[in-house]
């Protein structure tokens, strides 16, 4: 609790608050929860972070601080940032010790459904249910919490944090429907006449394919799917290759390595600064004795029937005209192969096909096209999170999940 205390005392409470404006997607009040930590006020601390995000617990954690929050420290200019994540991780704990419940207010009397019970679909749910709307969610599995249970692994976000972060919000009212899904004992027309308004909010978790000579082989997987369903082959002994450099790669690598793997590979086509993962969990992998191979491209994957190596190629980065990123391109006759047991891509993700049967617009990757209200092409359904093409972390799919609450609720029927 005293490092707590010194921790808060580091915070300069600034006035224009650029970790909260510039750097929390969820615009959090930073200053003023941290405040209230210095003034040992934890109730005040938690009821000003409750004003914009249910996940308290889960954002302290799990959030790429250094590019959102931190990043934006005032602190960080000459020093280090404020440790943010962690204060506001503690304020999240101390709700679930303290029975601390989010307030509800009868504001509103709307009937939606809610399908996928992610972090997208939970913020949403709370925020629509904390006003006064009947809200009932669809989940497909029979748990709620989406990636925060199938896609961050334990030693990154504790299940117990989930668990506890999911009861405080059911608490509010909100009825759950398990084991249901779009396409198979989910009807879409019983929904449409049944709900005032739907919220699809089932992300988008099909690992996109490397579209490579050998990618057909046995032993090639996607990680989104070894994460989600958590059906691994037997890595003991074996050498894998992980494609790819977000947080979904170093998410899946430290697993397989735990997993009992000889040797694990990131191969990344940019550098290391560029790599969207955050660089704690870049650094934590290097720690747990997982290899990186910086501009290196997967050009082919080689093998009669199974995965036996893979051919790389080496990339500089050059500026290209119009883009203001570096841009990889392969260095010719540079390529070389590399022994391999096993190949796990973690390039991005898309939607399920189930997508194209809703009557839907979809844009010309297969995401759900919605307005700036996060209504789709039916006024009545909205779309949010992955499946709407938002940035993929837990914050900004909460924030679209606040965001289609209020909206939702300016409706006038």
């Amino acid at each position: 609790m005293d490092n707590i205390k010194e921790k808060s005392e580091y915070c300069l409470n600034c006035k224009n608050k650029p970790c909260s404006i510039k750097g929390c997607p969820l615009n959090n009040d930073i200053p003023l929860f941290i405040k209230a930590i210095k003034e040992e006020d934890y109730k005040k601390a938690y009821d000003i972070l409750s004003e914009t995000t249910v996940l308290p617990s889960i954002c302290g954690r799990i959030c790429p601080h250094y590019k959102q929050c931190m990043g934006s420290c005032v602190r960080g200019i000459k020093g280090t940032p404020v440790n943010i994540g962690e204060l506001e991780a503690f304020i999240g704990d101390i709700s679930i010790k303290e029975g601390y419940e989010i307030e509800k207010e009868n504001k509103y009397s709307k009937k939606v459904a809610i399908i996928g019970g992610g972090p997208a679909g939970l913020t949403a749910a709370a925020f629509l249910a904390r006003e006064g709307n009947d809200v009932t969610i669809y989940e497909k599995y029979n748990y709620l919490g989406g990636l925060l249970i199938h896609g961050i692994p334990d030693f990154r976000l504790p299940k117990e944090v989930v668990k506890y972060s999911i009861d405080k919000i059911l608490k509010l009212g909100i009825k759950v429907e398990y084991n249901k899904e779009l396409g198979k004992n989910l009807d879409w027309s019983e929904l449409e006449n049944n709900y005032d308004n739907i919220i699809l909010a089932y992300g988008a978790n099909v690992s996109s394919k490397l579209k490579i000579e050998g990618e057909e082989l046995k032993g090639v997987y996607g990680a989104n799917e070894l994460l989600e369903y958590n059906v691994h082959p037997d890595y003991t002994d074996k050498t894998v290759i992980v494609n790819g450099g977000g947080n979904v790669a170093m998410d899946a690598a430290r697993t397989i390595k735990r997993l009992g793997a000889k040797k694990v590979i990131v191969v990344y086509r940019r550098a290391k600064e560029q790599m969207p993962a955050e660089e704690k969990e870049i650094q934590d992998a290097i720690d747990e004795g997982i290899e990186f191979l910086f501009q290196h491209n997967i050009v082919r994957i080689i093998g009669k029937s199974e995965v036996e190596k893979i051919e790389v190629i080496k990339t500089k980065l050059i500026k290209k005209e119009g883009e203001t990123r570096l841009s990889p391109v392969d260095i010719e006759n540079s390529n070389y192969e590399i022994n391999a047991d096993y190949v796990v891509t973690a390039i991005g993700a898309h939607p399920q096909e189930i997508i194209n049967k809703l009557g839907l617009k979809t844009d010309r990757k297969g995401y759900i096209e919605v307005n700036e209200k996060w209504q789709t092409s039916n006024p009545k359904i909205f779309a949010i999170g992955d499946l709407a093409g938002n940035t993929a972390t837990v914050a900004w799919a909460a924030r679209s999940g606040r965001d289609v609450s209020e909206e939702i609720n300016k409706i006038e029927y």
